[in-house]
C-alpha cells in the first residue's frame, strides 16, 4: 500500500455538489516526479512535459476529508506498471578504421543493451564537415525503441562509444564512431548536456539524407509541425560531391557504390554444384578437388570478382534436395576456396540459397553472401538468421515457389502492372528484412528475371531497370541482375541451346549495365566480362 497526503488550501463548501476531485501521480519518471490536479493551470514548459509523459489517475472520494491520508491499492503503484516504450533517432557516423564495422558494432552493442534499433538507414559516405583535414565519414542513421529517459539514453550512448575505445581528442574531429541524438519521440529538450531536436540537423545533409529514408514525413521541430524532414533536405544546396550508399560484401573487399556514377559493374560467376541445373548441371562435382579448382582459377582469371555457389536447382519442377545433400554440394566449394586462393587475391563468395540452415553453415565456412532466389520468404527463418550472422543479403522478386512461379506472372494494370507489382513486392521484402533485424545496408536486391516473369516481361524488366531503382522505399539499395543463358533469350533470339545464348546473353548484359545493376550473373564470364567492360566504359564515367 502507498499512503498520500491531499492538502487544500481551503475549505471546501459542502452545499455544493463537486465533482470527484482528481489527482494524477507521474509513473514515468522518477526523476522528475511531477503530479498535478485537475483544476491546475501549467505553464508552457510543464505542459510539454505533462502532455508527453503517463500519468496514472485516481479519483477521491467525495466525503473524502482534506488534510487526512488515503491508501492507493499497491497494485496501482508506479512499481507495478511496465516502463513506457519511446521512440528516438540516433545518427552514426565513423571515419576511422573499418568504419562499417565500428557502425555495425555500435548497432549491435545498442541492442545488446535493451536500445531495440527497430530500423536502419543506408550507410553513405560523405566529405567532413567543419574540420576538413580528416578522412572522409560514413554516416547513417537508426530508430530505436527504448524506456531509457532523454538523458539515461545519452548516458548509454556514450558509454558504448568508450566501450568501443572512442577517444574524443578533437572537437568534430576523426573518431572511430559517434552517436548521437537526433530526436525523442516528440519531445523538446533543452538541457546543458542534451538539446533535442539535435541543433545541427538542418544544415547536414550527411543527417538529413538518412533521416529522411527513415521519417521523410515526420516534422523535426514539434515547434514547426508543417515543416518536415524532407522539406528541410531540399532546401539544402547542392553538394560538391554527391552522396553515395555504401552496400558492404566483406571485409576483405571495398563496398558497392551504388550511387557512384563512375562505379564498376561486379561480374558474378555461376559455380552449380547440382547435377540438374538447366545449363551447367553436373558439370562440377564437390568430390573432384582438382577439376573444381582448376575451374575456379579460370573463373577468376577471366574476370570474375563474385562466385555464387548453389546446390539446389531452381529449374521448374525440380525436386528439392535433402538438406544435407545441399550443404554436400556447396561446403566444399566454399572451403576449397578460402583455403587455396590467399588473401592477396580476396573472393567474394556468395552461397545460392534459399534454406536459413544452408546459409548459416555457408557464412561459417567462409561466405559472405546470402543470395536467396525467394526474397528470404521460403523459409522464415531465413531473414533472422541473415541478420543474426550480419551478412549481406540479395533478395530477389519471385512468386510463389520454382515448381509454381510460371503460372504467377500476372500483373494487372489496377495493380501497377509488371513494374509496379515487382517493386511493390520487393518493398514489402526489404521491410519484412528490417523487421527481422536486416540492416539495411546489407541488402541488395534483384527482379528475379525469369521467376514468375514470362517472355517479354523479361524485357520489360530490363528496360525499366532505372525506374525500379528509384522507387520509392528502394532507392539507393545495389541491384544485381541475372539473365545469362535464360529461356526469354532463346525465344527472342531464336536460339533453343542454353550454351549458345552468348550474344543475346551480351546484349541483356549491357542493357543491365546502362539501368544501373552493381552486379551481372553469368555462365560465360570471359565474354561477359569484356562486355561488362566495355559497357561501363560507357556509361559509368
Amino acid at each position: 500500500m502507498k499512503r498520500f497526503s491531499l492538502i487544500a488550501s481551503s475549505p471546501l463548501r459542502t452545499p455544493q455538489i463537486l465533482p470527484p476531485r482528481v489527482r494524477h501521480v507521474c509513473h514515468y519518471s522518477q526523476a522528475l516526479r511531477v503530479s498535478r490536479n485537475d483544476s491546475r493551470q501549467f505553464s508552457q514548459t510543464t505542459r510539454r512535459i505533462s502532455d508527453s509523459i503517463a500519468f496514472k489517475k485516481y479519483t477521491l472520494p467525495q466525503n473524502h476529508n482534506p488534510g487526512s491520508a488515503i491508501d492507493l491499492p499497491a497494485k496501482m503503484s508506479a512499481a507495478q506498471e511496465a516502463p513506457r516504450k519511446r521512440i528516438a533517432y540516433v545518427a552514426l557516423g565513423s571515419n576511422m578504421g573499418d568504419r562499417i564495422g565500428w557502425i555495425e558494432k555500435a548497432c549491435n552493442e545498442m541492442d545488446a543493451r535493451g536500445i531495440r534499433v527497430t530500423r536502419t538507414s543506408s550507410l553513405w559516405e560523405t566529405e567532413p564537415m567543419y574540420v576538413l583535414d580528416q578522412d572522409r565519414f560514413v554516416n547513417g542513421a537508426c530508430e530505436v525503441e527504448t524506456t531509457l529517459e532523454p538523458l539515461e539514453l545519452l548516458d548509454a550512448l556514450q558509454d558504448i562509444e568508450r566501450s568501443l575505445g572512442r577517444k574524443k581528442l578533437i572537437d568534430k574531429g576523426p573518431r572511430n564512431i559517434d552517436l548521437d541524438i537526433l530526436l525523442y519521440d516528440n519531445l523538446t529538450i533543452d538541457h546543458e548536456r542534451l538539446k533535442v531536436p539535435h541543433i545541427g540537423i538542418p544544415e547536414r545533409e550527411f543527417v538529413l539524407r538518412p533521416l529522411a529514408e527513415l521519417i521523410p514525413d515526420k516534422p523535426i521541430d514539434p515547434s514547426r509541425p508543417w515543416r518536415l524532414t524532407a522539406d528541410y533536405l531540399d532546401a539544402l544546396p547542392p553538394s560538391k560531391t554527391p552522396l553515395t550508399t555504401m552496400t558492404p560484401l566483406s571485409s576483405h573487399h571495398p563496398p558497392i557504390m551504388a550511387l557512384n556514377p563512375s562505379r564498376t559493374t561486379h561480374v558474378m560467376a555461376i559455380l552449380n554444384m547440382t547435377p540438374d541445373s538447366f545449363s551447367d548441371g553436373g558439370q562440377n562435382t564437390p568430390s573432384d578437388h582438382t577439376t573444381l579448382q582448376q575451374t575456379i582459377t579460370t573463373l577468376l582469371d577471366a574476370g570474375a570478382t563474385m562466385i555464387d555457389i548453389g546446390g539446389q536447382s531452381t529449374s521448374p519442377g525440380t525436386p528439392e534436395v535433402p538438406l544435407d545433400e545441399e550443404l554436400g554440394r556447396v561446403l566444399p566449394a566454399i572451403q576449397l576456396i578460402r583455403s587455396h586462393f590467399p588473401p592477396a587475391r580476396p573472393v567474394l563468395i556468395s552461397v545460392d540459397t534459399y534454406r536459413a540452415g544452408v546459409a548459416a553453415a555457408a557464412v561459417a565456412a567462409g561466405a559472405d553472401i546470402v543470395n536467396d532466389v525467394s526474397g528470404g520468404s521460403m523459409d522464415p527463418d531465413m531473414l533472422p538468421t541473415v541478420a543474426r550472422l550480419g551478412a549481406t543479403i540479395c533478395l530477389m522478386h519471385m512468386r510463389g515457389t520454382p515448381a509454381t512461379m510460371n503460372a504467377l506472372a500476372d500483373y494487372p494494370p489496377r495493380e501497377g502492372g509488371l513494374i509496379g507489382g515487382i517493386a511493390r513486392e520487393l518493398v514489402a521484402r526489404v521491410r519484412a528484412a528490417e523487421a527481422a533485424g536486416v540492416r539495411r545496408w546489407r541488402i541488395v536486391l534483384d527482379p528475379g528475371l525469369g521467376f514468375a516473369k514470362v517472355g517479354r516481361q523479361n524485357v520489360d524488366v530490363l528496360r525499366h531497370l532505372d525506374e525500379l531503382r528509384n522507387w520509392p522505399g528502394l532507392q539507393g539499395l545495389p541491384w544485381l541482375v541475372g539473365s545469362s543463358r535464360k529461356s526469354f533469350i532463346g525465344r527472342v533470339t531464336g536460339v533453343p541451346t542454353p550454351k549458345e545464348r552468348i550474344w543475346g546473353t551480351a546484349a541483356t548484359v549491357a542493357a543491365a549495365v546502362q539501368g544501373g545493376a552493381d552486379v551481372v550473373r553469368v555462365h560465360d564470364v570471359r565474354e561477359m566480362a569484356q562486355v561488362v567492360t566495355m559497357a561501363d566504359a560507357i556509361w559509368r564515367y
